[in-house]
């Protein structure tokens, strides 16, 4: 089957696309700028009462006039609505802007430390005066087009929750992201506990960095990417972590497997020999300069205050963040390209709008999937914001990519169905390609981004994730068996490789497979490179 790019999904060098439309480009980068001045919402509620066309109820995709391919082979243009001025991201998402109060926006954030999780907490730009505490299973992500638009004048931490016992703490400490927002710490010193499934992406840290582990001691693998950290960085967690395309002003006394790719200011490479002669060594990696990368789809406004995602472009060798030098290149995508869905939209009313060109934006929410959810369209963007759970019912694959040219995956977490225990010889969570050597561009290939598979509470999987096409890029990856009951239960799963790649030449950074009895990855394909593996 031939396939056509989804709408919106340009390549930078390109202005038009085939089979119609017009791509929207920021001058081939992205960078920071002034913006129009935009009516604040009030004390940050939830923006669930938004307009939507009167052609296109939230819930359905809006038609496309006539067949969804052209005779030509290829799908026809999308056919443009006019966006509401504030998009409908549901219940879960709070968006805050510089003129609501300041009492209003803290209130706001510590119940959402509170609240239960779910919460995606989003800040148009302006300078914001703020305690962010971070709860299980929630973000905060600046809307600008810089990091440096939108400044937390405070600190950006978690909320000290404790989990009961010694349980493995998932569902308290894990879950917690930051993107896309410089942080001017109160006393110099951002404090950040080093937690599973934690990243800091496309931050800029105004002071010191200090990664510690949670209030009872427990800590996780730590991910760090596209940031810039202007003092040292002081890490007392002392645990297995990829730190890539950054810059920092100095990471003194650096333990536990560490790996740094294209880091400005990253310390000098250590190997002990053996690995265990030093209490608390372990090898340290300082590749010269980074992997072939590229940066996870954010969302932003424009200058007119419209909600764009904006699709980083391929990096080759690179060294700092994408960002240090004022822009960073690639192209953007309008909000009306994406079907926003909720946890209440049926698979089929999501595989309509990936069939009709859309790319889906996914709020926060458990997805209960009764079926595949099927992206064909090459260059198809799947953005989760906030956190996104998706949880297989009987047995079904959650999701599967037949063409994996250009498409990105971001922001979502696979969770194997407890009801399913026999079934472990059936279940993929992920599929990327139909078939060993799918479809696949060297120069612009897929990408899996903070995706997280969870196989616990009873829950098997024969495979977690399956790579069958060629030059995928897999960035920030995790995959592990969480025990019901105390840590020490780490029962062995039904999963007999937890990851197995296919396909030729992928690339992983931050590829993390922890707590299950068998192999991990399995590799049947040739050339590739891993940077932190199993954990």
């Amino acid at each position: 089957m031939s396939s056509s790019r989804a709408a919106g999904s340009e390549a930078p060098a390109a202005a038009h696309r085939p089979g119609g439309g017009t791509d929207t480009l920021v001058g081939d980068a992205l960078g920071r700028r002034t913006f129009m001045t935009t009516a604040a919402l009030p004390g940050g509620v939830p923006v669930s009462g938004a307009a939507t066309p009167a052609s296109a109820p939230a819930s359905t995709p809006a038609p496309l006039p006539g067949s969804a391919r052209s005779r030509s082979g290829q799908r026809p243009p999308y056919a443009r609505q006019s966006p509401p001025a504030e998009p409908d991201f549901g219940p879960h998402v709070k968006v805050f802007g510089p003129d609501t109060p300041v009492g209003q926006v803290q209130a706001a954030l510590n119940a959402a430390a509170v609240g239960g999780g779910r919460s995606a907490l989003l800040f148009r730009p302006g300078r914001y005066a703020v305690d962010v505490r971070l709860g299980p299973r929630t973000s905060v992500a600046g809307l600008g087009a810089h990091p440096d638009d939108v400044t937390i004048d405070g600190a950006v931490r978690a909320a000290d929750q404790r989990g009961p016992g010694r349980g493995d703490r998932a569902a308290t400490d894990s879950w917690r992201a930051v993107e896309n927002l410089a942080i001017l710490p109160a006393g110099g010193t951002q404090r950040w506990e080093v937690s599973p499934a934690a990243p800091l992406r496309r931050v800029h840290v105004r002071g010191r960095l200090l990664l510690c582990p949670g209030p009872d001691g427990a800590c996780g693998d730590g991910f760090i990417a596209d940031s810039v950290v202007d003092g040292e960085v002081l890490d007392t967690a002392r645990q297995c972590s990829l730190t890539r395309d950054s810059r920092v002003g100095g990471w003194p006394d650096p333990a536990g497997r560490q790996v740094f790719a294209g880091v400005e200011g990253a310390p000098a490479p250590a190997f002990p020999d053996p690995p265990s002669s030093v209490p608390g060594t372990a090898p340290r990696v300082t590749p010269p300069g980074g992997p072939l990368s590229r940066e996870k789809p954010f969302l932003y406004v424009d200058e007119g205050g419209r909600y764009r995602v904006f699709l980083p472009a391929l990096r080759h060798g690179a060294v700092g963040a994408s960002w240090a030098g004022g822009s960073t290149p690639g192209s953007s995508v309008p909000i009306d390209r994406f079907f926003v869905a909720r946890p209440s939209d049926s698979v089929r009313t999501l595989n309509k709008a990936l069939s009709q060109g859309r790319h889906l934006l996914l709020t926060p929410g458990c997805y209960e999937l009764a079926d595949t959810i099927k992206v064909k369209w090459a260059g198809t963007v799947v953005l989760g914001l906030g956190h996104v759970t998706l949880a297989p019912r009987q047995g079904v694959v959650p999701m599967t990519v037949a063409d994996a040219r250009r498409v990105r995956i971001a922001g979502l977490r696979f969770d194997a169905d407890p009801a399913d225990a026999d079934q472990a010889d059936t279940i993929v969570l992920l599929e990327i390609g139909a078939r060993r050597g799918g479809r696949s561009d060297p120069r612009d290939p897929a990408s899996v981004q903070d995706v997280c598979f969870r196989i616990g509470d009873g829950g098997r999987a024969a495979t977690a994730l399956v790579v069958n096409s060629d030059h995928v890029l897999l960035d920030h990856v995790r995959v592990w068996r969480a025990g019901p009951g105390t840590g020490e239960d780490r029962p062995a799963g039904g999963a007999a490789a937890d990851v197995m790649v296919n396909g030729d030449d992928v690339r992983a950074s931050g590829l993390f497979v922890a707590r299950f009895l068998t192999s991990g990855v399995a590799r049947n394909g040739e050339g590739g490179r891993s940077l932190t593996g199993t954990g």
